[in-house]
This record gives C-alpha cells, structure tokens and sequence, in this order.
C-alpha cells in the first residue's frame, strides 16, 4: 500500500513539473504535437501507477524523455521558421474581403457549421459583417470586422485618452501583498488607514483590494461581513 502510494506521488509530482516546464498554454492552445506528448506523458505516467510490476525508473526515463524531446522541437520552431511550417502548419484564411473560401475550407476540413460557431464565439452573428476570418494553427479563429462593424474607439473619435496600466493586488483573500505595496510605493500603515473607510482595520477582513493606476482603490469585504452590515 505504501509503495503504491509513493510511486503515485513521484510521478504526479513528475508529471507536474514537466507540464509546467512545457509551458503555461491551455489545452485548447496546445499545438499539434504539444498535445501528442501531453497525452503520452499522463499515459506514461499512468502505466507504472497500476503495474507494480513495471520498474518506476521505466515511465520517469520515458517521461524526461519526451520533456527533451518537447523542448527540443520548441526551441527549434523559434530558430527555424521552416520547422516551425512544417510542425505547426500556417495559419487558414477562411473569409478574405467578406467571401467565405471554400478551397481553404476544404484544405482545413472546416465545415460552415464550425465556421458559424466560432465567429458566434467571437461576438460575431453576422456573416456579412467579418472582412477577414483566419484560422490559427491551434484552432482557434482569429475575426477582423468590416470598418462599420467595428465598434466606436476614442481614437475614431479623436478623443485623448489617459494612460492605463494594469491594477496592483493589495490584499488577497485576507493577505497582504507586500511585493504589491513595494512597486506602488505604498507602506501598510497606509494601506489600513485606508481601509477604516470600509469599516475595517483588518486586512484579513478583506477579501480583495486593488489599486488602479489612477490612484483608486477598490476593496471588497469578506461575506460574512458584509451580510452583518445589511
């Protein structure tokens, strides 16, 4: 039982690591073969747990194995563009200029049915509005609208526009960020002074707090606080 049980951690933690050492895309953004030695690194993996039979030093050689191999075929995909074709593929223009073509359709094995489901995932139920539509080599379907079918940017307007960046996250789930606090130059004494606005000295109280670039600070109590102040 307890040699069961330390081969299942060794290879869950194995796996772990050489997942996370791939990358950090989704599933759905996984190329082609990243998949394939996905699937073969969880099906390695699995193996040595319900055989105990089978040496465990067997599925952690085969494991590493494949992790070279995957890192091995990315780093040559970013020094060499043809092998990164010839891996990966190129990229499907499925509608150019507002007419769907067929050729490439048929060359991705795309059906309309796909076709239309996408374009609906991008907010896009109009057929005649889509100028371009181009299917990446991970499947996904990247859509440029027809001029008029955009929507209203300030810079159509000619309207300026302050700068925005992205907000630091003061307070998680009760816990102080202090490598936050540090880049916004901000002390913790600070931090609950502010927060005696919402009611609390406490930042465990909180379950988050952001602030924006613009010097606004959001906070949201936890909810059982918030229900004894209704």
């Amino acid at each position: 039982m307890l040699i069961t049980l330390a081969r299942t951690l060794i290879l869950y933690t194995l796996v772990m690591i050489t997942m996370r050492l791939m990358g950090k895309r989704q599933i759905a953004q996984l190329e082609p073969f990243e998949l394939v030695i996905a699937i073969m690194i969880a099906e390695l993996g699995v193996i040595p747990m319900q055989d105990r039979h089978i040496p465990l030093i067997n599925g952690v050689i085969a494991i590493l194995t494949l992790l070279f191999v995957q890192v091995t075929f990315s780093v040559l995909s970013l020094k060499c563009p043809w092998f990164r074709s010839v891996l990966d593929g190129r990229y499907s223009v499925i509608i150019a200029n507002g007419v769907i073509q067929e050729a490439e359709l048929r060359k991705a094995r795309y059906n309309l049915d796909e076709l239309l489901e996408q374009l609906r995932l991008s907010s896009v139920f109009n057929l005649s509005d889509v100028e371009y539509a181009v299917l990446e080599t991970s499947g996904d379907l990247s859509v440029l609208l027809k001029s008029q079918a955009r929507p209203v940017t300030p810079r159509d307007l000619q309207l300026d526009t302050a700068y925005e960046g992205l907000p630091l996250v003061l307070i998680l789930d009760g816990q102080v960020m202090r490598k936050e606090l540090e880049k916004a130059q901000l002390s913790e004494g600070w931090l609950r002074t502010e927060l005696e606005k919402y009611g609390t000295k406490e930042p465990g109280d909180v379950l988050i707090a952001t602030l924006s670039t613009t010097g606004e600070l959001f906070v949201q109590l936890k909810e059982h606080l918030r229900r004894l102040r209704r």
